[in-house]
């Protein structure tokens, strides 16, 4: 393509931005100079209309899109063989079970080991610097989170030296080094690590918002009836931030169910260590599974809604009692 060429298209790309904002302010210049009646409704129609617009692109019709395939075969023919995979293969099994303890120990642990660090360090004087270092893994991408601990669990064979920090830490207390991404099922438990870590900051901030909300009153009256730290937290502290702990437990469950990230760039689903959503992946894109990755796609879909609308209720009933 000539330069020419190139700057006739940009033109053309200017040109069509161009037609496409005069026609929106036409649009938006009729409608005000319409009644109020007609008024508000033509301009609730367009505000929405631009996001209807992508939920139904971006959203419904490939919801509806997966549900048709994960019931076809290659053929096209209707079956339910991608189902059928999915429950009685070995390796589809071990999927769905590494799925299960991530989404078990996951939001537990982060949610315990937040809750935990937001109490010890309630008003201390160095609060809001032990909050950022807990909060920084956060600000990481999964990918980034992957990359690092891959480091941490170097494994290098021979007589060379260990790099990684797990190995180095071995080998300096006397022992051999350990192929840790390649030992089932340790592996699994290592890169659930990875997740605990990122998802920690979040829970210890949200809850220690929560906790600043108690009412001071009520903690001061449960003082003065003689109850000891524990009591008060477990009778005043976790009922006062129940609200949020939901938030949390929820909010880290359906992150954890969708976890991609962290396995394709450690072990890339490889040792038995792959999960629902990079099974998935690997079906659909690598395989030429598209069934099979659909299937798995409606499967992680179904798990995820219970606890979407679990958590839509609780917040509905919260914002009742208020």
């Amino acid at each position: 393509m000539t330069t020419a060429d190139l700057l006739g298209k940009l033109l053309q790309v200017v040109m069509g931005l161009a037609v496409f904002a005069a026609v929106v302010g036409l649009l938006i210049f009729f409608i005000d100079k319409a009644p109020k009646k007609g008024r508000d409704y033509w301009q609730l129609t367009f505000f929405l209309l631009p996001a209807m617009l992508f939920i139904a692109v971006g959203l419904v019709y490939p919801a509806i899109r997966t549900s048709l395939l994960a019931f076809q075969d290659p053929s096209g023919d209707w079956t339910l063989a991608n189902f059928v995979w999915t429950f009685t293969q070995p390796a589809a099994i071990r999927t769905l079970i590494n799925t299960i303890i991530w989404v078990l120990l996951v939001p537990t642990i982060s949610t315990a080991i937040g809750l935990a660090y937001a109490v010890f360090i309630d008003k201390s004087r160095g609060e809001r610097y032990y909050k950022v270092i807990l909060f920084m893994p956060i600000a990481i991408s999964f990918v980034g989170a992957g990359v690092i601990w891959r480091f941490v669990y170097e494994y290098r064979g021979g007589d060379r030296d260990q790099i990684g920090l797990l190995n180095a830490m071995v080998v300096a207390a006397g022992g051999e080094p350990v192929q840790w991404l390649q030992t089932d099922p340790i592996n699994t438990f290592l890169l659930i690590v990875v997740m605990i870590w990122i998802q920690t900051g979040f829970a210890m901030v949200l809850l220690s918002a929560a906790i600043k909300g108690v009412p001071t009153e009520q903690i001061e009256a449960a003082q003065l009836d003689g109850t000891n730290g524990w009591q008060r937290f477990l009778n005043v502290t976790v009922p006062g931030i129940r609200g949020a702990l939901v938030v949390v437990l929820t909010t880290i469950s359906i992150a954890t169910l969708k976890v991609f990230d962290i396995v394709r760039t450690m072990t890339a689903g490889n040792f038995n260590t792959s999960v629902i959503a990079n099974e998935m992946y690997t079906q659909a894109f690598r395989a030429s599974e598209v069934g099979r990755g659909s299937a798995l796609a409606l499967i992680l879909f179904v798990l995820v809604l219970p606890i979407v609308i679990y958590n839509v209720n609780v917040l509905r009933k919260q914002r009742e009692i208020r």
